[in-house]
Parts: C-alpha cells; sequence; structure tokens
C-alpha cells in the first residue's frame, strides 16, 4: 500500500460517517473502507446528498466515487483499490481477466483504467462471492466482453433478493445479464497470459459463495472476503456465513503461501503470509472468547456489554467494524 493511500485512512472514516447518515444506521459507519469522494465527479457527489431516503443507492454513490489506486503486483497483474472489493486483473495477449468488479457508479474509471493497460479484450470475470460491491459491474463488463464465471451458488444467492438487518438495506436482485454466465461447484482451473489460474471453492465463511483465485506463477492469491486485512471482517450469516469457515479459510490457503507470496484481501491494504497469520489467530481468540461466554448462558447483549474484544480493538477496530458489531457477527455465526 503506498503512503499516499495511508494518508487517506482519515478521510475514508470521515466518508463512512456520512454513509451511515444515508442509511439511517451508525452500523454501516464501521462497515466499508473507501476513500473519500472525488473532486472530479459532482454527480455522484450530488446522487448522495439527494437520495437519503434510498440507503443502497446513496452508499452505491458515496463508496462507489472513491477513485482507483493501481498497484503493479507482477509484469501482467495488477491491483485496483478504492470504490468496493479489491479488484486484480490479469492483463495480456489472451485477453484481460479480472477478479471482482467494484461498485455500479466506478464503472467509468473503472473502464477507463482497463484501457489503460492495453488494447486486449475483456474476456473473463471471476467473481469472489455474491456481495454487490465485488459484482455491480458485472453486466457492464459483460455487455463489453467478458464471461462472468463464479461459483453455482453466488448465481442463486445474486438471483433472489436480500435484506440486511444489520445494515438496514434492502438488495434486490441482480438483473439477468449481471448473473455470471459460467459457474463451478467445486474448482476450476484457467489458463492464459502466460498464468495458472485456479479457481477454489471454501466451505461456508464470509458467506456460502466464497472463493479463492491463485495466480501459481505470479504467486498471487486472492482471498475476496474472506480476508479483510488489519480489520474485523464482516460474517454474513444471512447468506451462511460461519466464524469457522473463515478460519478454515485462512488454514486452507496459509499452506499454498511462502514469505514471498502476495495475498489479496477483499478490503484492506495488499498481504503476505504474516498478515494472513496475524488474521487466522485474530479470529480463533474471539470465537474462543465469545463461545465461552455463550456457554455460559450469557444473552448477545451480556456479551457485548462484556466488551470481550477490548484488547483487541486497538489493532482490529479502526474504521472498519465496530467492536460491538463484531461480537454480534460472531454471536450469531458461530
Amino acid at each position: 500500500m503506498s503512503p499516499k493511500f495511508l494518508e487517506k485512512q482519515s478521510t475514508r472514516r470521515e466518508m463512512l460517517r456520512n454513509c451511515a447518515g444515508f442509511a439511517g444506521s451508525a452500523l454501516l459507519v464501521k462497515l466499508f473502507p473507501s476513500t473519500l469522494l472525488s473532486a472530479g465527479l459532482p454527480s455522484l457527489r450530488q446522487q448522495a446528498a439527494t437520495a437519503p431516503t434510498d440507503p443502497l443507492a446513496a452508499m452505491r454513490a458515496q463508496m462507489g466515487a472513491a477513485p482507483i489506486e493501481a498497484q503493479v503486483l507482477a509484469k501482467n497483474l495488477t491491483l485496483l483499490s478504492g470504490p468496493g472489493g479489491n479488484v486484480v486483473v490479469l492483463n495480456g495477449p489472451d485477453g484481460k481477466i479480472l477478479v471482482d468488479t467494484f461498485l455500479l457508479p466506478a464503472w467509468p474509471k473503472l473502464k477507463k483504467t482497463l484501457d489503460g493497460l492495453g488494447n486486449a479484450p475483456l474476456t473473463t470475470v471471476i467473481d469472489t462471492h455474491w456481495h454487490f460491491d465485488h459484482t455491480d459491474n458485472n453486466a457492464n463488463l459483460h455487455a463489453a466482453g467478458a464471461t462472468v464465471l463464479a461459483h453455482e451458488n453466488t448465481k442463486a444467492r445474486m438471483a433472489e433478493p436480500h435484506d440486511s438487518l444489520v445494515l438496514g438495506l434492502h438488495i434486490p436482485a441482480s438483473p439477468a445479464d449481471a448473473l455470471p454466465q459460467q459457474t463451478f461447484s467445486t474448482s476450476q482451473i484457467l489458463q492464459a497470459n502466460g498464468e495458472v489460474v485456479m479457481l477454489q471453492y471454501f466451505q461456508p465463511a464470509h458467506t456460502d459463495t466464497d472463493i479463492y483465485i491463485h495466480f501459481q506463477r505470479a504467486n498471487v492469491i486472492h482471498m475476496g472476503d474472506t480476508f479483510f486485512n488489519g480489520s474485523y471482517p464482516v460474517i454474513d450469516a444471512s447468506t451462511g456465513g460461519k466464524i469457522d469457515g473463515m478460519i478454515v479459510a485462512a488454514d486452507k490457503v496459509l499452506p499454498l503461501a511462502d514469505n514471498n507470496t502476495k495475498i489479496v484481501p477483499g478490503h484492506g491494504p495488499l498481504g503476505n503470509k504474516a498478515d494472513l497469520i496475524k488474521f487466522r489467530d485474530m479470529l480463533v481468540a474471539v470465537r474462543h472468547r465469545v463461545q465461552t461466554l455463550k456457554a455460559l448462558g450469557k444473552s448477545s447483549e451480556e456479551i457485548v456489554a462484556s466488551k470481550p474484544l477490548a484488547d483487541l480493538d486497538p489493532v482490529w477496530s479502526h474504521g472498519l467494524l465496530s467492536s460491538d458489531l463484531f461480537v454480534r457477527m460472531i454471536d450469531s455465526a458461530l
């Protein structure tokens, strides 16, 4: 992560507080990292300011207006960060392959960025899971020539509406042209641009739709939202998320990594094996603490009130999920 990126952390948290106002819930403040509204997109700023009655649209506008930052991972592999979950692009003569697609308002910036990587056509989009901040531009990329590939559960989840009580959001079913055109159940291998790309399904973790993508020759692994680097993760129990599965996901990826492996989280800076070990160990500690309190007969409110993560909060609770909300999520995801 660049120093410029790190300098923006305080403004990101300010923007998230504005998102919370749009959604009518302070819970949204802590959910997703993104950068300050771009001065070059006044129409999106106006949309965010004038549509407080539609929390999902306001969230898309506010987060989707963040600038895109690019980081080279390998000679033909680029990490894009900013308006939604982290995106990885494999580029070369066989065409461009994208992992995840940002939020809908980011499409003009995303298209410009992709065009700037060269003239190779868009061929494939891979969704790490079903959440809209990772799949919102599926339809735009499909219209531009790409085939969308995902786990079969991702297509099923996207095809149905969802209500998030935690976020106060209603998420309608995705339109037909946004749904993956190809799916798999366990694993799939792609070969393009001199790279071997392994797609592997996790057991339910962040959701029941999660996969990881291993660029084997480049030694890069994209874990989607099974890995939030440096912060408490979201665990979506409403669509199958489990704390046990999050720990298993880390344990599946760690043997694939060495000290030079670049591990891309769904949110947060580019990580490595040491970062993933720290994240896994935090999840194990949190699970043990919440399980212990539940076994003592404590209610969810009592568990939250006991502040079981107080010693972890200085490291892990900083502008993403609040400690209290994360404890509630763990309680529901056990």
